[in-house]
């Protein structure tokens, strides 16, 4: 089944032009230890679900991008037809010549009802080339205009044009630090809207890709390029195909489906988050090796550490001792830091997979308790190489994982709420305090939600 991909804003452009990149790269790189007809196979079901194929053309990206500033998709379209293994097609982006201002309400409340019948159009033209679709793939900012307000109004349009396709939003989240003053308010009210309308949320922090590129890629002058090709690495470590049965024969054809079964059993968490092992220069693998028992060792502790990268891992945290008939106030409490999993997927790529042991996830204290751990846990494989990694694991967590930095991001905006900062700003294109109250009480409620798993 085929996955329509929307590009909204600057940095949801440059993200998805990268993530294409990255597939190409796998596609056309060593295939490993792959039989010849499983490599073609593999071929075969990654073309279908990313690209359209055009006679005697290079393969196009079943993608839409939208901005309301030409710049970057002039750009991006170039990029991609430059690089001779794929292109984006020249008529499906839409633009404007002035951007939203990085303001959520310009993006949500004016561009989005001016330019919805044109955009719209855009993907049901995009949906229709499709001979099976299985669902929509928007990437976007939380911290801009047009990014996290257009695609907040994008996604619900989706979900209102399309009500039984699944729609996985990947959002980036800001630097801590700030990259615009009122960039909390912009999340708040992007996370709020997009937990009404899409299946699940992929996340990507800012702050921890930065460090992934210093710490394990040696980068010395990180730019944003940098960032968004490790963020595509590891979405292309998840949407590349595999075989999602035990001892599969086919591989899997209906990706967002079989992602939001495995991995999103309640609609009230819908949080999903991504590591990746291992991860380094490209000069450095070939002076490299990995054991499977010693990767699948970090990526569980990166679980329940909650830690983003393989450096720096805390292993002093160990999951809860089992339930005992102890009274209750002398039974053991969950450690300090330890991160709760409600469902877990571990994609296993490259030689040696079908011997790895995955028992240690399975482990009934890592989950919650109102889900069976046979449940919540799944394991996805393939004997493919994945973009020149002899052996690589990754990890889709839903977990408390985001816990600290949303509790961060819907106080600060509240704070700037409660003194009115910049509101002027938002109700003259509409968006009235009610609308800010309505996100901060959706958002308190997931913090909630995840807080007593």
């Amino acid at each position: 089944m085929s996955i329509v991909t929307v590009q909204l804003g600057q940095c949801g452009n440059q993200i998805g032009h990268e993530v294409f990149n990255a597939i190409c790269s796998d596609i056309h790189g060593t295939p490993g230890l792959c039989s010849k007809k499983e490599n073609e196979s593999y071929h075969d079901a990654c073309k279908e679900r990313f690209f359209c194929e055009e006679e005697s053309e290079v393969p196009v990206a079943r993608a839409v991008l939208v901005d309301m500033e030409p710049k970057v998709i002039s750009q991006t379209l170039s990029l991609a037809a430059r690089s001779g293994y794929w292109k984006y097609d020249d008529r499906s982006h839409f633009c404007q010549k002035q951007g939203s201002g990085n303001n959520w309400a310009n993006g949500y409340s004016v561009h989005g009802p001016r330019h919805k019948e044109v955009i719209m159009n855009l993907v049901q033209k995009e949906a229709e080339k499709c001979d099976r679709l299985g669902g929509f793939f928007t990437i976007m900012s939380m911290a801009g205009g047009t990014g996290s307000g257009l695609g907040a109004f994008v996604t619900q349009c989706l979900r209102d044009a399309f009500p039984t396709s699944f729609i996985l939003n990947h959002v980036i989240w800001p630097y801590s630090t700030g990259e615009v003053i009122v960039q909390n308010y912009n999340s708040v009210l992007t996370l709020s809207h997009l937990y009404q309308s899409s299946d699940a949320l992929l996340v990507h922090e800012n702050d921890v890709i930065h460090k992934i590129c210093a710490q394990l890629m040696n980068i010395k002058q990180i730019s944003f390029r940098d960032v968004n090709q490790v963020i595509a690495h590891q979405l292309g470590s998840v949407f590349q195909p595999t075989y999602t049965a035990e001892g599969g024969l086919h591989y899997s054809r209906n990706l967002l489906g079989e992602l939001m079964e495995t991995l999103v059993p309640h609609p009230e968490f819908k949080m999903l988050g991504l590591r990746n092992i291992p991860q380094m220069p490209e000069n450095s693998l070939a002076y490299s090796t990995f054991s499977w028992p010693g990767l699948i060792k970090h990526l569980r502790q990166m679980l329940i550490a909650n830690a983003k990268m393989e450096e720096g891992i805390d292993w002093q945290v160990r999951p809860p001792g089992p339930v005992s008939s102890i009274p209750s106030s002398h039974s053991t409490k969950k450690p300090l830091h330890f991160n709760t999993s409600i469902a877990n997927l571990v994609i296993l790529r490259g030689k040696d997979m079908h011997s790895v042991d995955l028992e240690r996830f399975r482990d009934p204290s890592l989950y919650t308790s109102w889900l069976n751990p046979q449940d919540a846990f799944n394991a996805w494989k393939t004997p493919r190489a994945f973009n020149k990694y002899e052996k690589s694991a990754s990890l889709v967590s839903n977990s408390q994982f985001l816990l600290k930095p949303l509790d961060n991001v819907v106080g600060k905006a509240w704070n700037m709420f409660a003194s009115k900062a910049y509101i002027h700003q938002y109700t003259k294109f509409g968006i009235e305090e009610e609308d800010f109250l309505d996100s901060f009480t959706a958002l308190e409620q997931v913090i909630s939600s995840y807080t007593i798993l």
